[in-house]
C-alpha cells in the first residue's frame, strides 16, 4: 500500500482559467439557476393549488420538480462560488455531502420516472381499475420506495468510500463525484466495485427494466386501437418519454466520462458532459410538462390571465381558456 495522507480538503481541478469571462459565465449560470428554481416552484405550486390536479400523475410530476430543486441546490451554490474563486478547494464533509445530494438526485429522478411509467401503464392498460389500483395507499407506498431506497443505497456506498485512505486530493471534476474519489484510493477497491455494481443493478437496472416493460405493454395495448385513442395515449405519455430520454442521454454522458481519462478529452467538452445531468433535466422537465400536458398548461394560462392589465399574454388566449 502506498503512503496515504488524511486530506481535509479536496481540489476540484476541472475549472478552466477563463479570465474575465468568468463574470458573464457566472451571470448566465445564476440566471439558469434562477429559472430552475422559479419554473419548478411554479409547477409545484400550481399542482398544490389546483384540486383538479390532485391525481397520481400530477403528484409524481410535482415530485420531479421537488427533486430538481433538491439536486440543483446541491450543485449550483457551490459551483457559482467556484466560478468567481481562484482556488477550488472543498472540505471532505462538504464534498461527501455534495456526492450524497447529487447522486441521490440522479437516482431519485430514475425511480420517480419508473413509478410514473407504472402509473401510465395502469391508466392505459387497465383504465377501468385505475382508481382502485392507483389509490392513496399505492401512491404513498410507491413514493416511499422511490425516496427511501436510493437514500439507503447511497448511504451504504458513501460509508465505504469515506473509509478509503487517499493518496491524493485532486478530483478531475467541477463537483465531487464518488468514482473520482475511489480512483484516489491507496488500497484495492474490489469490494467497493462489487458493492457499486450491486447498487447499480438495484437502483438503475430495475427501474430501467420497469420503464421499458411498461411502455412495451402500452405499445402492445394501443397497437389495434383507433387513431384517436392512440393520439390520446401519445399526448398523455409523450412528456414522460421525453423526460426519460433526456435523463438517459445526460446520465450516460456523465457515466461514460467518469470511465475515461480526462486528460485525453477536450476540457470544455468534459465539463459540458459532466454538467448535463444536473442542469438539463431540471431546466427541461417543467417546460415539457407545462407545455405538453393540457391540464397544467390550462392552469398556467389561467393564472397569467387573472390580472389582464399586466398584458402578459394576448386576450384571445385568455378567452380560449374560459
Amino acid at each position: 500500500m502506498e503512503n496515504s495522507t488524511v486530506f481535509f480538503y479536496l481540489n476540484l481541478t476541472m475549472f478552466m482559467n477563463i479570465g474575465h469571462y468568468r463574470y458573464p459565465t457566472f451571470v448566465f449560470c445564476l440566471l439558469l439557476y434562477s429559472f430552475i428554481v422559479t419554473a419548478n416552484l411554479a409547477m409545484i405550486l400550481i399542482i398544490i393549488r389546483e384540486k383538479t390536479l390532485h391525481e397520481p400523475m400530477y403528484v409524481f410530476i410535482a415530485f420531479l420538480s421537488v427533486n430538481s430543486l433538491y439536486g440543483s441546490a446541491g450543485f449550483f451554490p457551490r459551483f457559482l462560488m467556484d466560478l468567481l474563486s481562484d482556488t477550488h478547494l472543498i472540505s471532505r464533509p462538504a464534498c461527501f455531502t455534495q456526492i450524497f445530494i447529487i447522486y441521490t438526485y440522479a437516482t431519485y429522478e430514475l425511480t420517480i420516472l419508473s413509478i410514473m411509467a407504472y402509473d401510465r401503464y395502469v391508466a392505459v392498460c387497465h383504465p377501468l381499475h385505475y382508481h382502485r389500483k392507483m389509490n392513496s395507499k399505492t401512491v404513498y407506498t410507491l413514493s416511499c420506495l422511490a425516496w427511501v431506497c436510493p437514500a439507503c443505497n447511497l448511504t451504504v456506498s458513501l460509508f465505504m468510500i469515506v473509509r478509503l485512505p487517499l493518496c491524493g486530493n485532486n478530483i478531475q471534476k467541477v463537483y465531487c463525484a464518488s468514482w473520482n474519489i475511489v480512483k484516489l484510493s491507496c488500497v484495492t477497491t474490489a469490494v467497493n466495485s462489487i458493492v457499486a455494481l450491486l447498487g447499480a443493478i438495484a437502483i438503475a437496472f430495475l427501474p430501467f427494466s420497469c420503464i421499458l416493460y411498461t411502455y412495451l405493454r402500452i405499445v402492445v395495448a394501443c397497437w389495434k386501437k383507433s387513431s384517436e385513442v392512440r393520439g390520446k395515449v401519445l399526448q398523455s405519455c409523450l412528456p414522460h418519454v421525453i423526460s426519460f430520454v433526456i435523463y438517459s442521454i445526460t446520465s450516460f454522458s456523465d457515466t461514460a466520462l467518469s470511465r475515461q481519462n480526462p486528460d485525453e478529452i477536450n476540457p470544455f467538452v468534459a465539463v459540458i458532459m459532466s454538467l448535463e445531468f444536473v442542469i438539463i433535466p431540471p431546466v427541461l422537465n417543467p417546460l415539457v410538462y407545462g407545455l405538453k400536458l393540457p391540464e397544467i398548461r390550462k392552469h398556467i394560462l389561467k393564472i397569467l390571465c387573472e390580472k389582464p392589465q399586466t398584458k402578459r399574454i394576448p386576450v384571445e388566449h385568455c378567452q380560449s381558456q374560459q
